[in-house]
């Protein structure tokens, strides 16, 4: 028995509509995932523990620049979770520093300068309202508060640190927007040309001879 047109007609209708509902259920939620704040990748801390970690950050930043003595092989310089999120803060002017340029009499601006040690973030500064960094065993893992379209995200990206020939290397294993976990495939060429076009800024102190993550700390090898 055939089923008549209109009747086939009505049934493709339908099945159309479903498929149109299902994509827009998925589009809602899609959106709704990448706008849903995502668990904090590490404990929030009180801003004078704040302060504390970036003079700690400082301190064992500057002991990289002591030569070592003749004779004696090179240490290590390990950096927590703690004293690098407080180093970002400073490099993004989330945390406030006692270090300006002076004042506008003088015929300079007024903003703050980027204290001795704090690392530069390459190109152009991202307007980041928030962020955090932790490190599990080898994988350092940053999630920061940006604006996309207008809109408020999060962005938590986690890898892996390393050197090569005397520059700083990350591989990532772990991309999400908001609480929506992207295929580290669909981004990591673009990091990659990203790292490339940025390398002279990513490149180690000449006493530093590798970077890594390790028992979840940072660590400089000294030469």
């Amino acid at each position: 028995m055939r089923i008549p047109l209109i009747q086939r007609w009505r049934c493709l209708l339908k099945w159309q509509r479903i498929i149109s509902l299902a994509t827009l259920a998925i589009s809602v939620f899609t959106l709704f995932l990448v706008l849903r704040k995502p668990a904090p990748v590490a404990v929030p801390v009180s801003p004078a523990a704040t302060a504390a970690n970036a003079q700690s950050f400082q301190d064992k930043v500057n002991r990289l620049d002591q030569p070592t003595a003749p004779g004696e092989s090179g240490g290590e310089v390990r950096l927590t979770s703690g004293e690098l999120t407080a180093a970002l803060a400073q490099a993004t002017g989330l945390l406030p520093t006692a270090t300006t340029a002076p004042s506008n009499a003088a015929g300079l601006s007024s903003s703050p300068a980027s204290p001795a040690g704090v690392p530069e973030l390459p190109g152009a500064v991202p307007n980041i309202k928030d962020y955090q960094v932790s490190m599990d065993g080898d994988i350092v893992r940053g999630q920061f508060l940006t604006q996309i379209a207008g809109k408020d995200v999060y962005l938590t990206l986690a890898g892996h640190l390393g050197a090569k020939d005397g520059y700083a290397t990350f591989e990532a294993t772990e991309v999400k927007l908001g609480d929506l976990s992207v295929p580290v495939s669909l981004v990591n060429d673009a990091l990659q040309k990203k790292l490339a076009e940025q390398r002279d800024q990513l490149k180690l102190p000449n006493n530093v001879k590798d970077l890594k993550v390790e028992n979840g700390e940072l660590v400089f090898v000294e030469k």
